[in-house]
């Protein structure tokens, strides 16, 4: 074995080693959240604690690595949003990509408020994000097809309260996709004719039933 191809050899290593930390990482993430130790995620991956560090030095660093591709479908979709001729339809689909992701990458609302930290260096980033999203929302209110006292921070409190009901009922797609249908629905300038999409499978008896999963979940 030649002294390059050693070298290729080892950057293989490497590269195979850093997407096993990131696939465990997401794993252990949606399996006990973010604040799960890196030992853990270590194990997970087969590595050593100390190969861990060096490819990702603090849990920032390997959150937004971990769910890297995510955040790109978001700024993806918020780009793709604002340049969509009919705002409604950017807005629309913004929204529902997003809460897609927190309901698919469970540890993705924490990357998502993990991604812009309040660094100076990353203050343009953030501000910029937050400049696409305000001109969206002043074009879809000035179309008349999105409520005029529609705030742009309204979105922190539709992530918050989809990842609510996303913790409580993590594998009812149905019940996300509800929930998100009528916060569009209530953003509304004026009512949709559409139909909403059909009610999730869990029963109202469920959350006053101590032994229902679901019971458990809410803190009961």
């Amino acid at each position: 074995m030649t002294a390059e191809s050693s070298r290729i050899g080892l950057r293989a290593d490497a590269l195979r080693n850093r997407e096993r930390i990131l696939g465990a990482a997401r794993e252990v993430f949606a399996e006990r959240g973010i604040d799960a130790p890196m030992a853990t995620v270590a194990r997970r991956a087969g590595v050593g604690v100390a190969t861990l560090y060096r490819r990702f030095p603090t849990r920032e660093d390997l959150v937004r690595s971990a769910f890297a591709r995510q955040m790109e479908i978001c700024g993806g979709v918020l780009e793709e949003a604002v340049a969509d001729p009919d705002p409604w339809h950017g807005f629309q689909r913004l929204i529902e990509t997003v809460c897609t992701l927190q309901r698919e990458e469970r540890g993705f609302p924490a990357a998502f408020f993990l991604a812009f930290p309040d660094a100076a260096e990353h203050a343009e980033v953030r501000l910029q994000g937050e400049r696409r999203f305000t001109a969206l929302v002043r074009r879809a209110q000035a179309a008349g097809a999105l409520r005029p006292d529609f705030h742009p921070s309204d979105l922190l409190v539709v992530l918050l309260a989809h990842c609510g009901l996303v913790e409580a009922l993590p594998e009812d797609g149905a019940a996300s996709r509800r929930l998100v249908a009528y916060l569009l629905e209530a953003f509304r300038a004026r009512p949709a004719r559409g139909a909403l999409p059909p009610p999730s499978a869990v029963r109202l008896g469920d959350f006053t039933d101590p032994s229902s999963p679901t019971a458990v979940r809410l803190g009961r």
